[in-house]
């Protein structure tokens, strides 16, 4: 079998490649220690230069002015931009926008996503909670009558919320169900609270007071919900790899200038044992990343559902980019605890995408489940 990328899948990395080349990591403290030091917009500029590369409709269809291609493609561009930090909305974006592409009605499709595609809207999902240890993971309840919907509830830490035009909020329903109401920021009941994430980016809370919506912005497709949650899980990981790749080299760069006893820190067995555990891990977590999105652009069937190569890839994802940054910022001493040096905002990103659609141990017990519910032979 050829598992190399396609020319497409290429021209995709050169081309993200291109546009965050001159990209700086933000080297500023978190703002819930100093307020106001990140702002609480995205990078408009780079946002811009994102839709000229054709980069915001990647998995979009040609119709909506988009690329065509898949979930691999739309990781390998991911992984770019978590080696400069890039603060834009991009997997969120692209993640709604697909299904919206899927499972919106024709009319909303065509209507949305030609814009989504020349970076006039930002999109975002409420995703917190939906996977992990909270025992009511999805706090808003959808109600449908004759001419629409109520929503009422809360949820938490969503990124972007401030500034999208869009936000997808999965809502259950009375029979069990779960809906993704397409909710305009500024709609009518909808209010947002700020929050900060561990990342020291600004999230949202939202609350949801009576909130009415027409049938055509609530997608009542059967696992629409659980298809975007895997992908926008699976685009987690590749940007956990893509700052963990680069978190390493900064730190091979780092011990091969620092000297101790003479010689370059990197030349010392404990230091290099160290830096090949860790670069085992970002292995490990690549090989995990292309399975789960390969199972994403594929009907192929397997002894597991799609679900369960995309939980391995977030236990690996979330334990791996852990170890990562705790070794870098171990064998950078000092200058790895120094707000002034980026190595600090990439810890700070890594925890966050630690935890981001569930921690590990969350899916090690949706992998337990699925191991139960289709037992190998």
């Amino acid at each position: 079998m050829d598992f190399t990328f396609t020319e497409e899948q290429h021209a995709a990395v050169e081309a993200a490649k291109a546009v965050f080349s001159d990209v700086a990591p933000d080297a500023v403290p978190s703002p819930a220690l100093t307020p106001g030091a990140v702002s609480d917009d995205y990078d408009r500029p780079l946002w811009a230069r994102l839709a000229a590369a054709d980069l915001l409709g990647l998995l979009l269809d040609p119709a909506h002015g988009g690329a065509g291609l898949d979930a691999i493609a739309l990781c390998l561009v991911l992984r770019e931009s978590a080696r400069v930090l890039a603060r834009v909305p991009l997997l969120e974006t692209t993640a709604v926008a697909v299904t919206l592409q899927r499972d919106a009605p024709a009319e909303t499709a065509a209507a949305l996503l030609p814009r989504v595609a020349r970076g006039e809207l930002v999109l975002t999902a409420a995703t917190h909670g939906s996977t992990g240890h909270d025992p009511a993971p999805l706090a808003v309840t959808a109600h449908q009558d004759a001419t629409g919907w109520t929503l009422d509830g809360h949820t938490g830490a969503v990124p972007w919320a401030h500034r999208a035009d869009l936000i997808a909020v999965p809502a259950h329903t009375p029979d069990g169900r779960t809906v993704l109401a397409l909710l305009p920021r500024t709609h009518q009941g909808l209010t947002l609270a700020d929050q900060y994430g561990t990342h020291g980016e600004l999230l949202a809370e939202l609350h949801l007071d009576g909130v009415r919506l027409d049938p055509a912005d609530v997608i009542d497709t059967d696992g629409a919900w659980e298809r975007l949650r895997d992908l926008l899980a699976t685009g987690t990981c590749a940007l956990a790899l893509g700052l963990g790749e680069q978190v390493l080299t900064m730190t091979s760069q780092y011990t091969g200038k620092r000297e101790q006893f003479g010689h370059p820190v990197a030349t010392f067995q404990a230091v290099a044992v160290q830096a090949a555990d860790r670069y085992i891990d970002l292995r490990a977590m690549e090989a995990t990343l292309w399975q789960a999105a390969w199972r994403l652009t594929t009907d192929a069937g397997g002894p597991l559902p799609a679900g369960g190569d995309i939980a391995v890839a977030k236990i690996w994802a979330s334990e791996g980019v852990r170890r990562v940054v705790q070794t870098a910022q171990h064998l950078h001493g000092g200058f790895g605890a120094d707000t002034d040096y980026p190595l600090h905002r990439y810890h700070a990103w890594a925890k966050h995408l630690e935890l981001a659609l569930g921690p590990a141990a969350a899916h090690e017990e949706e992998l337990g489940d699925l191991l139960a519910a289709h037992p190998l032979a």
